[in-house]
């Protein structure tokens, strides 16, 4: 059936959960997991002539998105390790998470995306924007929406 689930984590409790269960699954098919995480793209937050003082460089952005792209992974690869199921773990740096997880199932050739949904509806989706249905507008490859 499935041989590499593609697994998105954002550090949130509901992320946690879900790679949890996506390695459970995984261990019960036989298959691998790939974590991946997307940070945010270094943008100057520079005003007129005003430039906020504790703005950080993007060498310091870098670090930053490294570290916590790291701490992450390594939750992907703990829940990988308790359920005895291979692992490997990526990250990028985009303003457009659907679009990299996207790309991500391609490129590591994934046949499964396994990701967390708020569940948001009516006006919250609508205002707050919804990754997972943009991944599912996009995905040519099936996507397990995990609650």
């Amino acid at each position: 059936m499935y041989k590499n689930i593609l697994v998105p984590t954002d550090g949130s409790a509901l992320s946690r959960r879900t790679l949890r269960d996506a390695a459970k699954l995984a261990r019960k098919l036989g298959a691998r997991i790939t974590g991946f995480y997307v940070a945010p793209t270094y943008h100057i937050e520079v005003y007129a002539d005003y430039v906020p003082p504790d703005m950080i460089s993007p060498q310091q952005h870098l670090a930053q998105a490294k570290k916590t792209a790291q701490r992450h992974l390594d939750a992907v690869r703990k829940a990988a390790t308790e359920n005895r199921v291979a692992c490997a773990g990526y990250y990028v740096m985009s303003d457009s998470p659907a679009d990299a997880i996207v790309k991500a199932a391609r490129k590591y050739k994934c046949d499964l995306i396994f990701m967390g949904s708020h569940g948001r509806s009516g006006l919250s989706k609508l205002l707050l924007g919804s990754q997972t249905s943009k991944v599912l507008s996009q995905s040519r490859i099936p996507v397990l929406v995990h609650r």
